[in-house]
């Protein structure tokens, strides 16, 4: 009797851990804005890891949450002519927590392999910084290199903000409770100043009145390889109609809950039927 009203006790909680599963990324990603010659390109790419998890709502919805840790960067000095006149540079580590839908295009109760792409909304924390010649690390933002909050109407950017998770994938199941594959995915973000670059240079007194001299050495780098003196005010440092992303390629390991294992222990044979999700060979 007490293993019947253990049983009955747990059932609940097994039936959704069957549809539960942990899962990881490791990957490359990179940076796109002004300070990048190319949209697409893996040159100057940085590690990315994610832990999360996953819940299959049936046969071809997943419900999935990660929380991801990258860096990303960018060097004037490996892009065009100009860019490199320019001389300006950056990195930043990025901490999000994205929460998401994934459509899975076949079902992996009939095949051992599906197509996926996948939507949500994410919150991260970004904090550019540089080193000054003598390679001290500085942080940007406090700087304004481009006047924001020193100049009217010009706001601070803020450091935590939302962003859009776009991407694609395929996952292949090795075994009914481990799932591999390749995922792509983009970030949409709401800013253009993730590597502290956007509009326009910003009066070089203000500036120095404002923030001091190593918010002026760092807002313009080209005197350092001998491009000249600082420009003038309003001119154009960076482009401000397009904001800045962030993209990555990566391979995911997805596990089942150890949860559903009780049903293996207690000898129910059919403990699989409660899962939305197992894979051709079981599902029979």
């Amino acid at each position: 009797m007490r293993k019947i009203i253990t049983l009955l006790c747990c059932l609940p909680l097994a039936t959704v851990a069957q549809n539960f599963h942990f899962s990881a990324r490791v990957g490359i990603a990179n940076y796109q804005g002004d300070l990048q010659e190319k949209n697409i390109t893996f040159k100057q790419a940085k590690l990315l890891g994610s832990f999360g998890a996953q819940y299959d709502l049936s046969e071809h919805f997943t419900a999935r949450t990660y929380l991801t840790l990258t860096s990303l960067q960018a060097d004037d000095k490996k892009g065009s002519a100009g860019m490199q006149r320019r001389n300006l540079n950056f990195a930043s580590r990025v901490f999000e927590w994205e929460l998401g839908a994934q459509y899975n295009i076949l079902s992996l109760n009939n095949s051992w392999i599906t197509p996926y792409v996948f939507a949500g909304v994410g919150l991260y924390n970004f904090k550019p910084y540089t080193r000054t010649e003598d390679g001290t690390k500085t942080y940007l933002k406090p700087l304004s290199t481009e006047g924001q909050g020193i100049i009217p109407g010009k706001k601070e950017y803020k450091l935590t903000q939302f962003n859009i998770p776009l991407g694609v994938g395929a996952t292949y199941v090795i075994t009914e409770d481990i799932r591999v594959g390749l995922e792509l995915g983009y970030r949409k973000l709401f800013t253009d100043y993730l590597d502290d670059v956007s509009a326009e240079y910003v009066d070089q007194g203000v500036l120095l009145a404002a923030k001091g001299q190593t918010a002026v050495d760092l807002a313009y780098r080209g005197d350092e390889v001998g491009a000249g003196a600082y420009p003038a005010a309003k001119t154009p440092r960076g482009g401000a109609n397009e904001k800045d992303g962030f993209y990555y390629m990566a391979l995911t390991v997805t596990v089942r809950s150890f949860i559903d294992q009780y049903k293996r222990i207690a000898g129910l044979p059919s403990y699989h039927k409660d899962k939305k999700v197992g894979c051709p060979a079981t599902r029979f």
